[in-house]
């Protein structure tokens, strides 16, 4: 199926970040998947490496996800093995969710999917074009601090 003519919709950057934004997407996706992992459960795990052991409810916070998502995929993750929820030894009433040795193993080999993925994305652009042009998504996205 073609896409009918629309440029001067197709010429936004808008509408060119959206479709880039949704082919990067999909080849992460399809990278992951190969790892048998999910975008969010890749997002959390990555998250949980940073920030762990990490209070439950900051960890949803620091990702943007609603808490009852959140819950389900850290349930995911565990029974996987690649999490670990114990009570937090700040406050007892809260868990902390740290990484497992097997979950640290798993984010490695995803985070190099995810490169390669993203290498193909910009398999077009050149070293200093790739550079320069994440340095402007950076500005633009609003991430850039």
């Amino acid at each position: 199926m073609s896409e009918a003519p629309l440029p001067a919709i197709r010429s936004l950057p808008s509408w060119l970040l959206g479709r880039a934004a949704a082919r990067g997407r999909a080849l992460v996706a399809a990278a992951l998947a190969e790892q048998d992992m999910r975008m969010w459960h890749h997002v959390v795990l990555s998250a949980v490496r940073d920030l762990g052991p990490v209070a439950q409810a900051d960890l949803g916070r620091g990702v943007g996800l609603d808490p009852k998502d959140l819950v389900g995929i850290l349930n995911d993750l565990q029974a996987a093995g690649l999490v670990v929820r114990e009570p937090d030894p700040k406050d007892r009433r809260k868990n902390a969710v740290s990484l497992t040795a097997r979950g640290a193993r798993l984010l490695t080999r995803c985070e190099k999917a995810a490169r390669a993925a993203n290498d193909e994305l910009l398999a077009p652009l050149s070293e200093a074009e790739r550079e320069q042009f994440t340095g402007m998504l950076l500005r633009i996205s609003g991430t850039a601090d």
